[in-house]
């Protein structure tokens, strides 16, 4: 029996069986009590991985009485999406649609863009899932037009009564009496980590792989993570990689590494090394963006175990490395000024098409002539200052040098 078909089978048909997220779909949960007034928004769940956000979505499409379309951005192109929005102007659209897109971190900006049409005039209700915290993946025109909603690991006590479930329907499908006291359950569910999902998956093994009696023994056999991750989040240990490199602790950066790998985390610990080399080593090394995404590239091609080598690689270098967060700073100075509306009218002699005014700096010597560049409302802003490394002090000198 394939172990998703029974994830499938038992998974929630109404709020009250959602296992946790009660902040969301308990009584008094935000999102139940807002479809209960028969509002409707478009919204972005974020968190980690059988946490169900899927099973919201249908369960969401369900009680709106819309058509619910679902794509996954791993796998779906723009022409899918293309054509799923295509039917709002059919009678079996009537309804509305719900699109749900899982993983939307995998769509790039034109592909997001794409849905803002639809989105913006109500043809199209929008539900998207990531694993990644959204502000970083997600275009800011579609996180302006939604609201955002986290689900959180799902606590073991909860999470053991999907465990119980997935062994009943087992014992209906098989017609066995297969049995698990409490304690194994609870075992099973705290196993892996809030993840609903793999739960069950690992209750459907150790089901078959048990005689009468599913017991802890059983259990060990498929549950081949090493250590003790009861309490462990996938926000948690990504964290602690980034703050460990950040401070220049190889050590404790290669242990989270490990742990993360582990417990699969092979993409998520990719995309947090890119943002690590250009966020925290930056301009102090700009080199390592280029080898931390080539040792990601390799260790994704590669696969686990050896993926964790190239890995390894990245972690340590980043981790030893000069560190600079001179350019994360400037950016987000930049766009908070933008975000308040500053600079809408850039200087004119930069504009095309015959930029009336503008200075050439190559005729000049060492290339360089002052002229304004910022618009007239912010251009005394410093937003870059030079970090306290050796590429940046060269840079710093260099700029001395041509303004002099």
């Amino acid at each position: 029996m394939d172990s998703t078909r029974t994830a499938e089978a038992i998974r929630p048909k109404s709020f009250d069986e959602i296992v946790g997220q009660k902040h969301l779909f308990g009584e008094n949960g935000v999102i139940r009590k807002m479809l209960a007034a028969g509002r409707i928004t478009n919204m972005i769940f974020y968190g980690p991985p059988g946490t169900g956000k899927t099973t919201a979505a249908e369960i969401i499409a369900k009680e709106s009485n819309m058509v619910f379309h679902r794509l996954n951005a791993t796998t779906a192109s723009l022409s899918d999406v293309k054509n799923i929005l295509s039917s709002t102007n059919t009678l079996f659209a009537t309804g509305g649609i719900l699109l749900y897109i899982d993983e939307i971190q995998y769509f790039n900006k034109k592909q997001q863009q794409a849905l803002l049409e639809y989105i913006e005039d109500g043809r199209v209700t929008l539900i998207t899932s990531t694993t990644e915290n959204p502000h970083f993946y997600i275009y800011n025109a579609i996180i302006s037009r939604s609201s955002l909603f986290e689900f959180k690991p799902v606590a073991a006590e909860d999470c053991a009564v999907a465990v119980k479930r997935a062994i009943s329907y087992l014992n209906a499908q098989t017609g066995l009496e297969k049995t698990v006291d409490e304690q194994t359950v609870l075992y099973i569910a705290k196993s892996t980590s809030g993840d609903v999902r793999h739960a069950i998956v690992l209750a459907e093994n150790a089901y078959f792989a048990a005689d009468t009696v599913i017991d802890r023994e059983t259990v060990d056999g498929f549950n081949v993570r090493v250590g003790n991750f009861d309490d462990d989040t996938h926000y948690d240990l990504l964290s602690c990689l980034q703050k460990s490199i950040r401070g220049s602790d190889p050590d404790a950066a290669v242990f989270y590494l490990a742990k993360l790998l582990s417990l699969g985390e092979l993409i998520s610990v990719c995309r947090r090394l890119q943002v690590i080399a250009s966020e925290d080593i930056g301009l102090a090394y700009p080199l390592a963006a280029t080898v931390t995404r080539s040792c990601c590239e390799s260790a994704k091609e590669l696969g686990m175990p050896e993926a964790a080598i190239p890995l390894a690689n990245a972690t340590v270098l980043l981790a030893t490395a000069p560190k600079s967060n001179s350019a994360h700073d400037a950016v987000f100075a930049a766009m908070a000024d933008v975000e308040q509306g500053m600079g809408r009218e850039i200087p004119t002699h930069l504009k095309s098409p015959l930029f009336k005014g503008y200075k050439y700096p190559h005729v000049y010597p060492n290339h360089y002539v002052k002229q304004q560049y910022l618009p007239d409302d912010v251009k005394d802003k410093q937003y870059y200052h030079y970090g306290n490394n050796k590429q940046e002090d060269a840079a710093r000198q260099y700029a001395e040098k041509i303004k002099k």
